[in-house]
């Protein structure tokens, strides 16, 4: 049996029900976490979970926050219309896990810090980390509003809500449990909701399987389409997708999102020993490989239901977000509750992304704002603070929905954004923690480059999106449709962006704004690095300063060697050793970060 278009049926009762018990449960982890800790509630238990998670379900955690609404939704419509090449992301996970896990998670848990932000005031000056931090909050602002959007469009497809009421209702939902639980309540809570996404993605490729006749069918079906040409060595850095683009572009946006980004560092960092930390995103390595497989097999089911009819070809829908809610309603009608697991399935992956996004928020304006300037605030008021904050961040990334839909593909928008700005960012890290000559000035200076081309890029493509033969688009047939009806009342917002015409397009379109979203971070980094660098050693370096080691990469904090000098016990008495299986060093009485730095590192 094959998809021939027309309307589709809406949500039942027992859709709603299932539904409604997903959202109830993820508030209610949130209030069970605000009773059990309601006597230890202190700043580091609320922001931090007392530094005391274990790699498992820091690890689901760390998944499901990036892995969101955005992928139930966007991956299978990218696998639909473009093929598996998106597949080849898994390459992209293993680098960045292996970067992130070896280089900086060492790094950070030797300082012990809160917000991630810190280290550029450690490493360079006070006026770099407000920079950095403010570029965060930016950031992590548009990309909620993203992953908030995701969902209310699937539940305005499926069952006619009202967008904006969707809208309001995550929001809400993830102010509760993030005002009262904490980050023990994100964690748990991201668990669940990891569960309940695969559940999610596994209900459309069996149904599909069992409609077609096998997943043999549909894999045949896909390669009848095209849809199996993952690997393009092309070295052509304008195409959207090819095996260079995703491999090396993409491993080092997602070490951007990984490394650095306080919603994920501040998880790593809750573990409470350093091999606790670095498995937690080994676990979470394998728990991406899975979530893009089952997502990419979604569309590859989907493209073999509508292989003769194409839903937007046919204007069953008016874009290509709304593909995979459009699937759901079309072969799951007949079993009730099922399409109510899919949505919450979407609606699960944003409110463990936007409840990520707000504790985040609130760790790095209290550790690197407010407590700067108030000293003075008791334990208790600052607890207070950081639940008043969780509020203005949900009312925050609320109001960022409605930009949301101004960014046309909501996948490539959400990566461009961590391209935009997070690939600076990661830089600048890069250069404080590999080269010792680097200075403020040169750190300010390559920054505020590679931000500026980054921004010049990213904006243009999203001005004037790179034209077909760029992107790539694979075949769709609507032959077999029944009619052609548009039954779908569109969303407030246009959801897709129309290219220019030709002849309004400037010369900068068909090259330097068509370059692939996925090299928007290792052009930032690398812009901000070399530029940096010359910098610094025009303005002196750093000889006339002393830099603690700690801030460092060190041959040490490599698993190989980090394993090897476990057994070492004389190296217990110097401050900064540490092992696997230490104690978080935010419990020890040894001040890694104090002023008066024992090492003296020069040019």
């Amino acid at each position: 049996m094959l998809g021939t278009g027309g309307q589709v049926a809406t949500f039942s009762v027992w859709d709603y029900v299932v539904f409604a018990a997903t959202i109830l449960g993820a508030a209610g982890i949130g209030l069970f976490q605000a009773i059990r800790s309601r006597k230890e509630m202190s700043s580091d238990e609320f922001l931090l979970g007392g530094r005391q998670m274990t790699a498992v379900p820091v690890a689901m955690s760390l998944t499901a926050s990036f892995m969101s609404g955005i992928t139930v939704i966007g991956t299978p419509a990218e696998a639909y219309l473009f093929g598996t090449a998106f597949w080849l992301f898994g390459f992209s996970y293993t680098i960045m896990s292996t970067f992130t896990a070896e280089l900086f998670v060492p790094l950070f848990y030797r300082l012990s810090i809160t917000s991630a932000y810190e280290y550029l005031e450690l490493r360079f000056s006070r006026p770099i980390r407000l920079i950095g931090t403010s570029m965060y909050i930016i950031q992590t602002a548009l990309y909620t509003g993203l992953v908030i959007y995701a969902p209310a469009l699937a539940l305005n497809q499926i069952t006619g809500l009202d967008l904006w009421g969707v809208l309001v209702a995550t929001g809400v939902v993830c102010i509760i449990y993030c005002t009262l639980g904490g980050l023990k309540a994100v964690i748990w809570t991201d668990v669940l909701q990891m569960v309940i996404m695969l559940v999610g993605f596994v209900a459309v490729i069996a149904r599909g399987a069992v409609i077609r006749g096998g997943l043999t069918q549909i894999w045949e079906d896909a390669r009848e389409g095209g849809r199996l040409k993952a690997f393009d060595f092309d070295p052509d850095p304008l195409k959207r997708h090819t095996f260079w683009s995703i491999v090396i572009g993409g491993s080092i946006m997602w070490a951007a999102v990984y490394a650095i980004n306080q919603s994920q560092v501040q998880r790593y960092i809750s573990c409470k020993t350093l091999g606790h930390a670095k498995m937690s995103l080994y676990l979470n390595m394998v728990g991406l490989w899975v979530t893009v497989s089952l997502a990419v097999l979604s569309g590859l089911t989907m493209y073999s239901y509508y292989k003769i009819c194409d839903p937007l070809s046919n204007d069953d829908v008016g874009a290509s977000d709304q593909l995979l809610p459009y699937l759901v309603m079309d072969i799951l009608e007949d079993y009730p509750g099922i399409p109510g697991l899919f949505v919450a399935a979407a609606y699960s992956g944003t409110l463990s992304t936007v409840s990520s996004s707000i504790n985040a928020l609130v760790a790095v304006t209290v550790k690197d704002f407010i407590l700067h300037y108030c000293k003075n605030l008791t334990e208790k008021q600052v607890t207070w603070m950081n639940m008043g904050l969780s509020v203005f961040y949900g009312a925050l990334c609320i109001g960022m929905a409605g930009v949301a839909s101004l960014m046309g593909s909501l996948l490539q928008a959400a990566l461009s954004i961590f391209g935009m700005i997070s690939g600076p960012l990661l830089g600048l890290y890069l250069m404080g923690m590999f080269f010792r000559t680097s200075n403020a000035t040169g750190g300010l200076v390559g920054l505020i480059i590679g931000l500026v081309l980054t921004l010049w890029v990213g904006i243009g493509a999203q001005i004037y999106p790179p034209t077909a033969d760029k992107t790539n688009p694979l075949p769709v047939s609507k032959a077999g449709c029944n009619n052609t009806m548009d039954y779908t009342t569109p969303p407030p917002w246009n959801s897709s962006t129309v290219t220019p015409q030709a002849d309004s397009r400037p010369p900068l379109a068909d090259s330097w704004y068509s370059l692939s979203y996925l090299y928007f971070s290792l052009l930032g980094s690398l812009a901000t690095v070399v530029s940096g660098l010359l910098v610094s050693m025009a303005t002196g370096g750093c000889k006339h300063e002393s830099l603690n080691s700690d801030l460092f990469v060190r041959k040490s904090d490599l698993i190989c060697f980090s394993w090897g000098n476990k057994s070492k016990e004389s190296d217990v008495g110097e401050k900064t050793d540490f092992h696997m299986g230490a104690d978080n060093p935010a419990f020890t009485d040894i001040n890694v970060i104090s002023k008066d730095f024992e090492k003296v590192t020069k040019f």
